[in-house]
């Protein structure tokens, strides 16, 4: 009887492989069978594999090690299979493919491993899937910037940096792990992390146009979305505290020359946004890295970096500029409609008015068409009036130099989990010109930046950090006492260095100085 009952479970095994199994295969079969018909062409790989998701409606996923996108090839007019295209364009016979969903993965197949896979990394016992890849523009390849890279239905993500390049460890603990890809003005899309192998994952965006009709049905008075927008906080964001694992990172270039990096992991108790409670930062792991012989040449410090970091969440903190009190000092316009996270947004111009000589702001509202949810904020102290904003700038003059802004901007954006939205990314970025006193000549360049991602988010369990934990915001965080952990990158995820910060990083041998977990 036991015989009969094992031999009956081997062949309900059997046929749940068979009928999940082999499904599977035939759909790869039938997408890389399939005949399209391409006329004669030349052009860049790109632009060739562009002609065959054209035609068999799937878009190609790969390394740009297995595949130089600005290699010039050619194909004739006739009728191919899709794998037979791939062959033709690529001029790889041996070039691996696989169909998941509507993406067909190209790789070098091994004698071992037919398939590169992501490997699991382990971490204090918990083990982690690693991926990493860049996001492109479909049209045009242009990076993309400050996309969101999230595990979809959880907290878990980070963002593109300046160069479009992310790197996110996914717990091997969540289920049916799909990466959702997203940024302003594109359509989303998810990718099976299977797709993402151990290596630099190419991912074309396509843009995002906004019908006519969509238009029409959305145009409303700029103020009114403001005030929708505005009534609407006790609905779309939080009631309850939370916790945010977040990735700070503040930087200084002087002379276009790397002077200084102050990395740190941050757990941030974020207060309710409807009660007056202030945030909390407890730093877990920090690390700072120097460039001596730049340091011995001026002296350059940033302060209250964290605090601004935590000031720029506009919703907890509301600007003068989406004020009900200060709205009177701005021009709004309704400037355009995009789409963000498929979801159609108004983008509001806004400029301090004519008759307002202070150092106003000036910049964009992305506000969620539907809900009035605030998703996105860029600005920027208004250029014309720059130069007046100098004593809110510099905290401490030297005596030696003459510090003048000549640019600062801020990113501020919200993701959506579980129907409220958190803060996700925030980046300031601040240009001066630097003159040695009493010389003619000789100016020279400043640059320096913050920003803060977050990476986790955890709702339960949350409470305030006691006084001992609390990590001082308003002070220069690159001064804090903390030692230095080889594990840091550990499970946390950050913002890749862009490829000229990480060649600095590099070339200068600067000691990495860390004090005390």
């Amino acid at each position: 009887m036991k015989t009969k009952a094992n031999l009956c479970l081997r062949m309900l095994h059997g046929l749940i492989l068979c009928f999940i199994v082999l499904p599977l295969l035939a759909q790869e079969s039938n997408v890389l069978d399939k005949r399209i018909r391409l006329p004669k062409s030349k052009g860049s790989i790109y632009q060739l594999l562009n002609l065959v998701t054209d035609r068999s409606d799937h878009l190609f996923i790969y390394d740009s090690k297995v595949v130089n996108n600005e290699q010039k090839g050619k194909i004739a007019k006739g009728t191919y299979t899709v794998r037979e295209a791939i062959h033709e364009i690529t001029g790889n016979s041996k070039l691996g493919m696989r169909v998941i969903g509507r993406h067909i993965l190209l790789y070098i197949p091994t004698d071992t491993v037919k398939v590169p896979r992501v490997k699991p990394i382990q971490s204090d016992s918990v083990s982690y899937t690693l991926i990493e890849g860049s996001v492109h523009d479909r049209l045009n390849e242009e990076i993309i910037p400050f996309a969101s890279v999230n595990v979809l239905h959880s907290s878990i993500g980070t963002i593109t940096n300046q160069n479009g390049a992310f790197r996110l460890k996914v717990p091997d603990s969540i289920p049916n792990k799909t990466i959702h890809i997203s940024h302003v003005g594109y359509q989303p899309v998810d990718l099976n992390i299977d797709l993402l192998s151990n290596s630099n994952s190419q991912i074309y965006l396509d843009p995002r146009v906004v019908s006519i009709q969509e238009i029409i049905v959305s145009l409303d008075n700029p103020i009114k979305i403001i005030n929708d927008m505005l009534a609407g906080i006790r609905e779309n964001y939080p009631d309850k505290p939370s916790y945010l694992t977040s990735f700070y990172r503040e930087g200084i270039e002087y002379k276009k020359k790397f002077v200084s990096l102050s990395e740190a992991v941050f757990k941030v108790y974020k207060a309710s946004y409807h009660s007056l409670s202030a945030d909390q930062v407890k730093l877990l792991k920090m690390r700072k890295i120097t460039n001596e012989a730049v340091k011995d040449t001026i002296i350059l410090k940033m302060k209250s970096g964290i605090n601004a970091s935590l000031m720029l969440d506009l919703i907890k903190n509301i600007p003068d500029f989406l004020s009900l009190e200060g709205l009177d000092r701005y021009n709004f316009s309704q400037s355009d409609l995009t789409v963000i996270d498929d979801k159609l947004a108004h983008v509001i111009s806004f400029v301090q008015n004519k008759n307002e000589n202070s150092p106003l702001y000036k910049g964009e509202l992305y506000i969620d068409a539907a809900n009035k949810a605030l998703l996105r904020v860029n600005f920027e102290i208004n250029p014309s009036y720059i130069r007046k904003a100098t004593d809110m700038l510099i905290v401490k003059k030297s005596k030696l130099y003459d510090l003048e802004p000549q640019a600062v901007r801020y990113t501020v954006s919200y993701k959506q989990l579980n129907s409220k939205y958190y803060i996700n990314h925030i980046r300031g970025d601040l240009d001066f010109k630097v003159k040695r006193k009493k010389a003619f000549f000789g100016n020279s360049t400043l640059h320096t930046w913050f920003e803060m991602v977050t990476c986790k988010i955890d709702t339960a369990d949350v409470t305030r950090f006691t006084r001992n934990e609390v990590l001082p915001t308003r002070t220069v965080f690159a001064e804090t006492n903390f030692t230095y952990d080889e594990d840091f990158w550990e499970g946390f995820n950050v913002i890749l260095p862009e490829e000229k910060l990480n060649e600095a990083i590099t070339r200068i041998s600067s000691k990495i100085e860390e004090t005390g977990y």
